[in-house]
């Protein structure tokens, strides 16, 4: 299998958990770009764009890539919704391309590609509303239709959850909560056949760049249990976090995107 090239440096953390999804559900299918482009009416081209982070996805060709691999779009969706939402309210976008109406070249629209269906008056705001509920809840229901499940939402925050408690990843199963500036210690051991370092039992939290919390502690650890140095155990998910992560991943042969997800959380917990 090709390997991803890096996406954007630039490219905003909430498209880069729907693409970085988008290109595993893809890999998983085993189709390249052309076939995938044969079976959903978006161009292979369209779709190297979408999947390089250089253009944004439409969310009907979100609907198209999970009906081909015969899997639920409902998370993907939700994923969606969360990235136009930010798009809409920082009044720009990733890409040149306007949502349902990809452009080829020379500005051209890319023929036989499906417009997006207008939603209902007053049913944006309530679905964007549902969608970031389905994120905190993404890593629950993927990992049937997938060896490597969709990402979960809270790993990436530092923020409270709803009504102002503080999510997983930020109190650690022993009620300790997590400061910014503290190191800690890292005690790894071997649990019901996983390796634990007791700051976190996170399997399938998205963690990347400005991520931080416990979760982040936890993979620090991990890391470095595995011989790839992070540079520290402060929970902070700064670059030389993301440099280890890439060396545990091209190690064992898992796309290289810097991003912890399930598959990578997998072989940080073997």
């Amino acid at each position: 299998m090709a390997r991803w090239a890096e996406l954007p440096a630039g490219l905003d953390r909430r498209e880069r958990q729907l693409v970085v999804q988008l290109r595993r559900l893809k890999d998983h299918s085993g189709l390249s770009l052309a076939s995938l482009g044969a079976r959903t009416g978006y161009s292979r081209s369209s779709w190297d764009r979408y999947l390089g982070g250089r253009a944004p996805v439409p969310r009907a060709a979100v609907i198209g890539l999970a009906e081909v691999c015969g899997v639920d779009p409902t998370r993907l969706l939700a994923l969606h919704e969360v990235a136009t939402e930010h798009r809409a309210a920082d009044g720009h976008s990733t890409g040149t391309a306007q949502p349902g109406a990809d452009s080829g070249p020379a500005g051209r629209s890319s023929a036989g590609e499906h417009p997006e269906p207008p939603g209902p008056p007053g049913g944006r705001r309530r679905t964007v509303v549902a969608a970031a509920l389905l994120v905190g809840a993404l890593a629950l229901g993927f990992a049937a239709g997938l060896t490597t499940g969709l990402v979960s939402g809270p790993g990436t925050r530092v923020a409270a959850g709803p009504g102002g408690v503080e999510g997983p990843d930020l109190v650690r199963p022993d009620g300790a909560r997590w400061r910014r500036g503290t190191e800690h210690p890292c005690e790894v051991r071997r649990a019901g056949g996983l390796l634990h370092a007791g700051h976190s039992r996170e399997r399938a939290a998205y963690l990347d760049i400005n991520s931080a919390g416990w979760h982040v502690v936890e993979a620090q650890c991990l890391l470095r249990h595995h011989g790839f140095d992070p540079g520290g155990s402060d929970g902070l998910y700064r670059p030389a976090v993301q440099a280890a992560v890439r060396r545990l991943q091209a190690d064992r042969r898992i796309p290289v995107d810097g991003v912890v997800g399930p598959d990578t959380w997998g072989e940080l917990r073997r």
